[in-house]
């Protein structure tokens, strides 16, 4: 059965990939504008730049990131690979401010900040599941 690579990936592959594409370029425009402040809280103490610096560039990062996933990111499972091994990258930052208890959006509690260390594997795996980077069973049914 031949089809296009959108249609292979399905629907709900689509739509958890646009929602991650939004989700980026959000993320990003937080880290350079209203969000700025919050995101400080999750530098680590070892980066070698200052904390404001990082949250910019990783801003700029996100928002391309973002798009690339929104252009490309139903065309190249290699931008899935991309996306999972930068939350790989960021996850520090999610333990800093669990260690160093810093609150930020929202997480005022140690077991907050705790419970949001489990999210990131599964924004992980959305990332591959959703450009095709990882493929199911039923999947590879169909394609073959």
């Amino acid at each position: 059965m031949k089809g296009t690579k959108r249609q292979k990936l399905g629907i709900g592959r689509h739509i958890g990939r646009i929602a991650l594409g939004v989700f980026f370029v959000y993320a990003g425009i937080a880290h350079l504008t209203f969000g700025r402040r919050a995101f400080r809280a999750q530098v680590p103490k070892w980066i070698p730049a200052t904390k404001d610096q990082t949250v910019v560039w990783s801003g700029y990062v996100e928002i391309l990131l973002g798009l690339l996933i929104l252009w490309r990111g139903h065309r190249d499972p290699k931008i899935g690979w991309l996306i999972g091994s930068f939350l790989i990258a960021v996850f520090p930052g999610n333990w800093a401010q669990y260690q160093n208890r810093r609150n930020a959006f929202g997480l005022n509690t140690d077991k907050a900040r705790f419970i949001r260390l489990f999210f990131q594997p599964p924004l992980i795996w959305l990332a591959l599941w959703s450009m095709g980077a990882i493929h199911t069973s039923s999947q590879k049914r169909i394609e073959n």
